[in-house]
C-alpha cells in the first residue's frame, strides 16, 4: 500500500507535471491572466442584497474554469469533479489538495453573469488573441485530446 502524501511526495509529482510541459503548464506560461482581471470583476459591479451567502471565488479562478471547460469539452458538474480530482487541473487553476474547490453551479452562475453582460465572447476572443500571439491555436475536444497546436 502506499505511504500517503506527504507535502514532498506532493512536490515531487508536481515538479515531474511541471517537467513534462503539458498544455496546462503552457497556458499557464504564455496567458497574462492578470490582464481579464478588469473585465472579469465586472461580475461584482452588480449591489449584493445582503452580506450573507457564500464568499464569491476569484474571477481569475472562475475564468480559468470555463477556459478548462471548453478546452475539455465537459460539463460543469464533470469540471468541479475533474477539478477535485486531477493535480493538472488543481495546480493550473492555483490551488492545493485542501483549498475549497468551486462548484458546477458557481460556474454555471458565473457563465451566465458572463453573458448577461455580454462579456463572454469577447473574453474568449482575448485568450485567443494571447494563443496566437504566442504561435498557438486552441483545439478544444474530448478530455484525453485537448491541445495547443503551433501555428505558422
Amino acid at each position: 500500500m502506499g505511504q500517503g502524501f506527504g507535502k514532498e511526495k506532493i512536490e515531487q509529482r508536481q515538479t515531474k507535471l511541471e517537467q513534462k510541459k503539458d498544455l496546462l503548464v503552457r497556458l499557464g506560461e504564455v496567458i497574462g491572466w492578470e490582464a481579464f482581471r478588469a473585465s472579469l470583476e465586472r461580475v461584482h459591479e452588480k449591489p449584493r442584497k445582503s452580506k450573507a451567502g457564500r464568499k464569491t471565488h476569484d474571477v481569475i479562478l472562475m475564468f480559468k474554469m470555463l477556459i478548462l471547460q471548453q478546452l475539455y469539452n465537459i460539463s460543469d458538474e464533470e469540471l468541479e469533479y475533474q477539478v477535485n480530482d486531477r493535480l493538472s487541473f488543481m495546480r493550473f487553476l492555483g490551488l492545493s489538495i485542501g483549498d475549497v474547490v468551486p462548484d458546477a453551479t458557481s460556474v454555471w452562475l458565473f457563465r451566465k453573469q458572463l453573458r448577461e453582460l455580454g462579456l463572454i465572447e469577447a473574453l474568449f476572443e482575448q485568450f485567443d488573441g494571447y494563443l496566437r500571439t504566442q504561435g498557438y491555436q486552441a483545439k478544444g475536444g474530448q478530455i484525453v485530446d485537448a491541445t495547443l497546436i503551433p501555428v505558422p
